[in-house]
């Protein structure tokens, strides 16, 4: 109701300020009537004074008198009858759309692009749901944490929307703004590692494994840090090690954990001749070949094995977690109309009222790729 009473003061406000000046063109030519009839009546009462006076003949006077008077009458006449010019006419269309036409065009269209059902949220709610502004609700909810930086809880909503939306320098800020205000947690180890590895184009840091060290000091079961610490040794050319690790997680998860077809793809790709391991993932030559290249090197590095694993996945279109890897990879490369036509591709093959295209969906929704235009 407030949001109705501000709009309805702020329209009135300029329709006063558009009026004001029509208003003020109307006295004056109403006014200029009245004006006209006194200006001939002291013309026909100056003749009278030059013919007594003997500067004007009767005939010259009478002349003139006639044509005042004409003028005189048609004056009167128009001043009784209320007659506006053209002019006036047009001042008081111009008032009827300012009043009436401008408010109306406004309200259509706000009803039609504007969320007038909209409830009002508190800050973490409309963070953690930004809808279609999430730039908007970015920028206030920096401007919150820059007026209140202790509030943690407003750092760790942040932090994955940061991510989301390609700010990784910031997310790892953020996550660790929530971790010294709120305390050291496995989500939170996690979050700021994983935006570390994706910035170094999926490589397992240094500071990305200790932090991923930590959290399974915390949460010994914690399978998406085991992952990570699995793949960190694969990186650095341990396959044994890495392989054990793997394999310590596939038997410690469910049957049905959705990350368990990964580790098992790294599993065979580790027990292989090659240490070529899942679809896409580079060797440990790449990774070490990688350490020395430019940004420029990695990037052409990084942009093959997508498109490895594209081609990969042409030829086997029913690996979920292939398709998953690959819309990510996208992102990452800010590659965002490959990454929206993969997920039109795997959703021919996993419709999306199934159970993995409600997967995909939903991965789709955290990268903040639109799922309108895939064909839903």
């Amino acid at each position: 109701m407030l949001f109705w009473i501000l709009v309805a003061i702020l329209t009135a406000a300029v329709a006063v300020a558009l009026i004001l000046p029509l208003l003020r063109r109307t006295e004056t030519v109403a006014a200029g009537g009245s004006h006209d009839v006194a200006v001939y009546r002291d013309q026909l009462e100056e003749l009278k004074r030059d013919e007594a006076a003997g500067l004007i003949g009767s005939g010259e006077a009478e002349i003139a008198r006639a044509e005042v008077a004409r003028r005189l009458i048609a004056a009167t006449r128009n001043a009784d009858t209320g007659t506006i010019d053209p002019a006036g006419r047009r001042n008081r269309l111009a008032q009827a759309v300012v009043i009436l036409l401008l408010p109306a065009l406004g309200l259509c269209l706000y009803l039609a692009t504007g969320r007038p059902d909209l409830p009002s949220q508190p800050l973490a709610q409309r963070l953690a749901d930004p809808g279609n502004d999430v730039s908007i609700l970015i920028a206030k909810a920096e401007n919150h944490l820059a007026r209140n930086p202790g509030d943690g809880a407003g750092w760790e909503v942040l932090a994955p929307i940061y991510v989301r939306n390609g700010r990784l320098e910031d997310a790892v800020n953020a996550y660790a703004q929530a971790a010294r205000l709120l305390g050291a947690s496995p989500e939170r180890l996690d979050g700021r590692a994983e935006a570390l590895i994706m910035l170094a184009d999926g490589i397992v840091t240094d500071e990305a494994r200790k932090l991923f060290e930590q959290s399974v000091s915390l949460a010994p079961d914690n399978p998406r840090a085991r992952y990570y610490l699995a793949l960190a040794l694969e990186q650095e050319g341990d396959r044994d090690a890495a392989r054990a690790a793997y394999e310590a997680l596939a038997k410690g998860s469910p049957a049905d954990a959705p990350w368990l077809s990964l580790v098992n793809r790294h599993i065979a790709g580790l027990s292989g001749e090659t240490a070529d391991t899942a679809a896409g993932n580079p060797t440990a030559a790449d990774i070490a070949a990688a350490q020395d290249m430019s940004t420029e090197d990695r990037g052409q590095m990084i942009a093959g094995m997508v498109e490895s694993l594209a081609a990969k996945l042409a030829d086997d279109p029913a690996d979920l977690e292939g398709w998953q890897r690959l819309i990510r990879s996208y992102v990452v490369l800010d590659q965002r109309p490959q990454a929206q036509a993969a997920l039109r591709t795997a959703l021919k093959r996993f419709p999306a009222e199934s159970q993995n295209g409600r997967t995909l969906l939903a991965l789709a929704r955290d990268l903040s790729i639109p799922v309108e235009d895939v064909g839903q």
